[in-house]
């Protein structure tokens, strides 16, 4: 027995053998039987034609499909870095100065002078924040000229920075995106900047304006959605807003209280869906989301641009902004929640839904974020909305840290405001390859935007660098309220 089993046993490789022959021999011995199997398949097919015409009317759906799968299936989209302004010492503003310059202008009666140092103090930002130069002189000078030197001001340092950060030249540009609330000028933004850089005729610029705090994560919609159709493309997005035109000189106190909140920032981002990205590229684009709720008129004249009864123009903010912002953000976040949210969450979340419309149960389950999301970088609108969003999403301290932050540190930045979080969060080094960003922005309109990142490389050594590179070891401030 033992004889016949060694006989019948046949080794597939030889000893004598070398390992390259051995897998030649295995592949032909392969192919010898594929082709056997395959030849009697072949000849049925060749001698009746009937036949063979319902062998490819069967597989040609299948191969649509796959060359459909392959072919329209999106080029991930990379951040590759990003740059914000850090504003010169020279332009710093504290309360002191900010009131005695206030109350040197004939504008401002005792009792709104009052009303915004009330506002200051409560704010959250600190002493250090930074207005334009144009907003130093009594009275502010707010004409045309002093807004295009902020413009400069803001926007041509950020991109200096970008482009040598990321060693790329102006001509390797091909997408250009630019937003600014408050201030249009004409010639556009993005052609002042294609003018200063000298680059290229077909450039595809485009420049947003009117879009409040969210629209630098609506710009990040609008280059993604430009870069799944142009391959092989880079795109760099400038955000900021221009404070010069939007000083409120006259005393009604729902638009007092921009003249306290916003600050100077800017920021420039570049993206990419070109493969060499993919070797330098902080974070990968995961997705976007865009709501908004201007078709509802309350919504919509929460926060307004509009003239007083002097025709001093100003933006109105309501005293139902808060609520009307919750009804935003709740739509936001319940699609990108049904999304990204792991089954266990959305189960819940139903749940509480059916029992609230039935059983009339108390209140509905906030899915937990940070199941899928590590780090959370929120609207700067003022300290007791960063409080009450984390409340509502179930953050921790730490969680809304970086708003925090960035509010006492910078102020209210406008749509940069989500740049210098994430700036802080690298500077603390707290992003890990692999973890989640959730920028979330919300403007006027109303419109909330939100942008999920990936980070795909460690990142460290970045509080060497950027806005909190002088100040970094100083955060968190715990004692603020």
């Amino acid at each position: 027995m033992e004889a016949i089993s060694n006989q019948n046993h046949i080794p597939l490789f030889h000893a004598n053998e070398t390992l390259p022959d051995q897998f030649s021999l295995l592949s032909k011995v392969l192919l010898s039987k594929f082709s056997n199997l395959l030849w009697p398949c072949t000849f049925l097919l060749v001698q009746n034609r009937e036949l063979m015409f319902h062998f490819v009317l069967l597989c040609f759906p299948l191969v649509c499909f796959l060359v459909k799968h392959f072919l329209s299936k999106p080029s991930p989209i990379y951040l590759v870095d990003f740059s914000c302004l850090k504003p010169p010492s020279h332009c710093r503003v504290p309360f002191a100065t900010f009131l005695e310059n206030a109350s040197m202008l004939e504008v401002f009666d005792s009792e709104s002078i009052a009303f915004m140092a009330k506002v200051l103090h409560s704010s959250g930002q600190s002493e250090e924040t930074c207005l334009p130069p144009s907003l130093h002189y009594i009275p502010p000078n707010t004409d045309h000229t002093e807004s295009i030197k902020e413009v400069q001001m803001v926007l041509f340092p950020i991109m200096d920075d970008l482009l040598a950060k990321t060693n790329l030249s102006p001509l390797d540009i091909d997408i250009l995106v630019v937003n600014c609330s408050g201030f249009c000028s004409s010639p556009s933004l993005t052609s002042t900047v294609i003018n200063k850089y000298s680059m290229r005729s077909d450039i595809k610029s485009y420049n947003i304006s009117g879009m409040g705090c969210s629209a630098s994560a609506l710009c990040i919609d609008l280059a993604q959605n430009l870069l799944s159709v142009h391959n092989n493309s880079n795109a760099v997005v400038l955000s900021t807003e221009i404070l010069s035109t939007g000083w409120y000189s006259g005393n009604e106190k729902s638009k007092l209280l921009i003249n306290c909140l916003f600050r100077m920032g800017s920021a420039a981002i570049l993206l990419s869906n070109k493969k060499v990205a993919k070797k330098t590229a902080k974070y990968r684009l995961v997705r976007t989301l865009r709501t908004q709720r201007a078709f509802d008129d309350k919504a919509y004249s929460s926060a307004i641009r509009e003239e007083d009864s002097d025709g001093k123009l100003g933006v109105t903010l309501k005293r139902d902004l808060l609520q009307v912002a919750g009804e935003t953000l709740r739509e936001n976040i319940s699609i990108l929640g049904s999304e990204i949210l792991p089954l266990s969450e959305k189960f819940w979340y139903g749940v509480s839904v059916i029992k609230k419309r039935f059983i009339k149960s108390e209140g509905i389950y906030v899915p937990n974020f940070k199941t899928v999301i590590q780090h959370f970088c929120l609207p700067c609108s003022g300290r007791p909305v960063i409080k009450e969003i984390g409340k509502g999403l179930k953050l921790s301290e730490r969680d809304i840290e970086p708003a925090l932050m960035t509010l006492h540190r910078f102020g209210n930045q406008s749509s940069s405001s989500l740049w210098y979080e994430l700036a802080h969060l690298e500077a603390k080094e707290r992003v890990h390859k692999g973890d989640k960003v959730w920028q979330l922005g919300m403007g006027s309109g109303p419109k909330c935007n939100s942008v999920v990142l990936k980070c795909i490389r460690p990142i460290v050594g970045e509080y060497k660098k950027g806005p909190w590179a002088d100040c970094i070891n100083q955060y968190p401030i715990l004692a603020l309220d």
